[in-house]
C-alpha cells in the first residue's frame, strides 16, 4: 500500500515551501549567572548573524544544573517572569529580529517555583510562557525538590515563523504531551533539556541512554507529524557530564543535524514545515486515531483496583 501512495508526493511541488531556520545553542555553563547570560547572548547573536530566525537556549542555561542537590540556597537563582531576563532576551530578539525560546527557573510565589519557558517574539514581544508538567525525581536530578508542576497545561505560541510547541527535558518521554501539543496546532516540538551521564557509567551504557533519548524523541515526528528540536547542555558539572548531542529531526523522525557530545556548539539548521502536510496525508496517523477508545489511558494502570 505505501509503495503506490508515495507517488502522489508529485502533487506537492505546486506548494510554496515553507522552511524556518532554527539555531541550537549548546553551551557548557559556571556558577557565575552573568557570565552565562552574556556567553549566552553571545552565541545568540551568532546564530542570528547566520541566518537564524528562531533560536533555542537549553534548560536552565543562566545557572549550572542546581538540581542535583538538594540545597535551599538555589532557590535564590529564580527570578519573575515576566522579569529581568524576559527584559534582556525581548531587547535581544527585537534588536535581531528573532524569536527565542527561554528557559528560566520562575519564582511564582514564596514557596512556589516552576520551571519554565518563556517564548519571545521577533519584534521583542512576550508571548507567554510554559511551566514544565513532568518533573523528575532521581539521583542527580532532584527537580521534585525545586519545582511545582505545571498548572498552564501544555501550550503552542504564534510567532513570527510558525506555531512553536515547547515541552521540557522529562516531558520528553512522554507521548501524551507531544501528541497533546501537536493536536494545538504545533508546527515545530521545541525542548530545553539538561540530561547527561553519570561519571561512573561505562560506554555502552552512555550509548544506550543517549539512543533511548533520541528515539523516543523521533517518535514524535513521526507521530505527530512535526519536526523536533531537541537543544541539550554539554558540559561536566559535578558528578555528571552533559551529553550534549542536541539534534532537529524532520518531520518524519530523520534526523537531519546532530551536535557533538563533548563541545559547545552553535548551529543553524533549516526545517521544513510544508513537509508536515505530505507526511501526515501519507501516513495518516491523525486521521486513524480512535479516540473513542481512548479513555483507559487516564487511569494510572490497567489492574483491578
Amino acid at each position: 500500500m505505501r509503495d503506490s501512495m508515495w507517488p502522489l508526493k508529485d502533487n506537492y511541488k505546486h506548494m510554496k515551501e515553507k522552511r524556518v531556520k532554527i539555531g541550537l545553542v549548546q553551551l557548557s555553563c559556571s556558577a557565575d549567572t552573568d557570565q552565562n547570560l552574556e556567553k549566552t547572548k553571545l552565541a545568540i547573536r551568532k546564530a542570528a548573524s547566520e541566518g537564524a530566525q528562531v533560536v533555542c537556549l537549553q534548560e536552565l542555561f543562566r545557572s549550572l544544573y542546581f538540581c542535583d542537590l538538594e540545597n535551599y540556597e538555589n532557590f535564590a537563582l529564580a527570578e519573575k517572569i515576566p522579569g529581568p531576563s524576559t527584559e534582556t532576551f525581548s531587547a535581544l530578539a527585537k534588536e535581531l529580529e528573532v524569536v527565542l525560546v527561554v528557559s528560566l527557573f520562575e519564582k511564582r510565589a514564596e514557596g512556589i517555583y516552576h520551571n519554565t519557558t518563556a517564548v519571545i517574539d521577533a519584534d521583542g514581544k512576550y508571548l507567554g510562557k510554559y511551566r514544565k508538567m513532568h518533573i523528575p525525581d532521581d539521583p542527580g536530578f532532584y527537580e521534585k525538590f525545586y519545582f511545582t508542576p505545571g498548572d498552564l497545561g501544555y501550550k503552542v505560541f504564534s510567532t513570527r515563523f510558525g506555531k512553536l510547541g515547547v515541552l521540557i527535558c522529562w516531558d520528553q518521554w512522554y507521548p501524551e504531551a507531544a501528541r497533546i501539543t501537536s493536536l494545538m496546532g504545533a508546527e515545530i516540538l521545541f525542548y530545553p533539556t539538561a540530561i547527561g551521564w553519570h561519571e561512573s557509567q561505562d560506554a555502552d551504557t552512555n550509548e544506550e541512554q543517549y539512543q533511548a533519548w533520541q528515539t523516543i524523541q523521533k517518535s514524535h515526528a513521526v507521530a505527530n507529524g512535526v519536526p523536533v528540536v531537541a537543544v541539550n547542555r554539554t558540559g561536566i558539572e559535578g558528578e555528571l557530564q552533559f551529553w550534549g548531542g542536541s539534534f532537529v529531526t524532520n518531520a518524519f523522525g530523520k534526523v537531519i543535524y546532530q551536535a557533538p557530545h563533548l563541545e559547545e556548539n552553535v548551529e543553524v539548521v533549516e526545517v521544513s514545515l510544508t513537509q508536515s502536510d505530505r507526511y501526515r496525508t501519507h501516513w495518516p496517523f491523525l486521521r486513524d486515531r480512535r479516540i473513542d477508545s481512548y479513555d483507559p489511558i487516564l487511569k494510572r494502570f490497567l489492574d483491578e483496583d
